[in-house]
């Protein structure tokens, strides 16, 4: 049967408008859902929930399963009874960048008043709901909030810089630490369950309305979060719980030394011991949040690269085979056919491409990767399969307006050639160029519909500060551009209600 063709934008909450600083879950989510399904658009992408640390990066949580508090909506705690409206008097932030470290004190506090109140409530359906969502999810809500609230009491040192006893988690340690934090415990519980709350009235709204999330999985985990200090044998570490192999990229044409991300290794060999039993929760909680779920760096599946951590750079890292067909195979039996989109990119070699083709899991196309390397680059519309996502960019380019405004003369009179186009009109020729591609899903960054240069780029890899930040402003989403965005999209027939008559 020919797979349906859909698209949609990629945009992380943190970006949406919003006066407290940073976007949330709160009405302007909502209102975006609207946009979303008024433009005839089928998905909404993400970039992870997890809760942010340094950096504010999504992809460097605290947890691979826990929410990210940050994006609480406060005014939804109001509606709730867990605060009063005076709470929020006097707290706004003017429009534009991400606040990280303003909301991070600011609704920290709320967090905390709004857990006094809810316990004061009593018995209900609300409370049962908690109780229920504690013991649900106690598999990782027990660690993560004790592990946040030592992390407070230790002065945000890494848990392998804590005492031995709590740090090697002996159950003395963990019983002591439990009754003497338990209020703040207590507190990293509620806020759990706020977010995901409010999560999931917003996932059942935006299915109400005819859109799916797309959600995104690190590969990695953070070393100094509570997935590894919960899994210290699934890691390598030393007795001191310090990485002897991390993770990063070989050297190559863009960087002499490669990249050493430092996040700490799997040890495959234990997580086959216990059936991936790790990997399959995590899988089943994220599936559970999203209708689909794109798998960050994808090739370290089949083999990573794996640096010793004493090493300063890359250069002297090795490749370390990694059984994720066993994996996926071990997935597939627990739950069946799972919605996976495989992020393919960077050295990918014949068996990276078989593991993917073996799972039927569709790649990820960037059309600014697909320029100035002649007719067979695999980037060109005309070189591409159905069976993949097509993209303009992602959060890790530059905006395509900044892409093309940095190219050479000579580059863009290439592009210009074969889109058939005058360039005037920019990111939009390469918008309608994703679009009328044979790919099944295409996803435009909400940055490139705007017409926004490299003042939007949501991340530069490599840079350590200065990213994650860009924020629209609540004006942004007018009709002309839903209707534009609509038009193009039930022309090439992705439209979420697609016109009786055809275009």
């Amino acid at each position: 049967m020919k797979q349906k063709r859909v698209s949609g934008i990629l945009l992380h909450p943190t970006s949406l408008p919003g006066p407290y600083g940073l976007g949330s879950l709160g009405s302007e989510a909502y209102r975006f859902i609207d946009f979303l399904s008024g433009a005839g658009q089928s998905i909404w992408q993400i970039l992870p929930l997890g809760p942010t640390g340094y950096g504010d990066s999504p992809y460097s949580a605290f947890s691979a399963f826990a929410g990210n508090p940050l994006l609480i909506c406060p005014e939804r705690l109001v509606e709730r009874g867990d605060l009063d409206p005076a709470d929020l008097a006097g707290v706004r932030m003017p429009e534009g960048e991400a606040h990280f470290g303003f909301v991070q004190g600011f609704l920290g506090r709320l967090l905390h008043k709004g857990a006094a109140c809810f316990e004061r409530q009593g018995a209900g359906a609300r409370r049962a709901a908690y109780e229920r969502f504690c013991s649900e999810q106690a598999y990782w809500l027990n660690d993560y909030a004790i592990f946040q609230a030592l992390r407070s009491h230790f002065e945000h040192r890494s848990w392998n810089e804590w005492p031995e006893e709590i740090r090697c988690r002996r159950d003395s340690a963990l019983h002591f630490w439990g009754e003497e934090l338990a209020a703040t415990i207590r507190v990293h519980k509620y806020a759990q369950f706020v977010f995901f709350e409010q999560w999931f009235a917003l996932r059942d709204y935006a299915a109400s309305r005819g859109v799916r999330i797309l959600g995104d999985l690190p590969i990695f985990v953070a070393l100094d979060s509570a997935d590894v200090w919960a899994n210290q044998h699934l890691f390598h570490l030393n007795e001191e719980g310090r990485p002897l192999l991390v993770a990063g990229v070989p050297p190559d044409y863009f960087s002499t030394t490669g990249q050493r991300w430092g996040n700490p290794l799997y040890r495959w060999e234990a997580m086959a011991e216990e059936g991936y039993a790790w990997w399959l929760s995590r899988f089943r909680w994220n599936l559970a949040q999203t209708d689909l779920v794109r798998i960050d760096h994808f090739r370290g599946f089949e083999a990573c690269w794996a640096i010793p951590a004493e090493e300063k750079t890359a250069v002297n890292g090795q490749w370390l085979k990694v059984p994720g067909a066993e994996l996926f195979r071990a997935l597939k039996a627990a739950l069946g056919r799972v919605p996976i989109i495989a992020e393919d990119l960077g050295l990918i070699t014949p068996e990276v491409e078989a593991l993917r083709r073996e799972f039927g899991f569709p790649g990820m196309k960037i059309l600014q990767f697909a320029f100035g390397s002649g007719a067979d680059n695999p980037y060109l519309p005309h070189n591409l399969e159905s069976d993949c996502v097509v993209y303009t960019g992602t959060h890790d380019n530059d905006t395509t307006l900044g892409w093309w405004r940095k190219l050479s003369g000579q580059e863009r009179e290439g592009v210009r050639a074969y889109l058939g186009s005058s360039g005037r009109d920019q990111p939009w020729e390469l918008i309608r160029a994703a679009l009328a591609s044979v790919g099944a899903y295409c996803i435009i960054p909400l940055q490139d519909l705007l017409a926004l240069g490299s003042e939007a780029r949501m991340n530069t890899p490599g840079r350590a500060g200065g990213n994650w930040g860009w924020r629209f402003s609540p004006g942004d989403l007018g009709v002309d551009l839903q209707q534009r965005l609509s038009a193009l999209t039930a022309l090439y027939g992705r439209h979420l209600r697609p016109p009786e008559n055809g275009p």
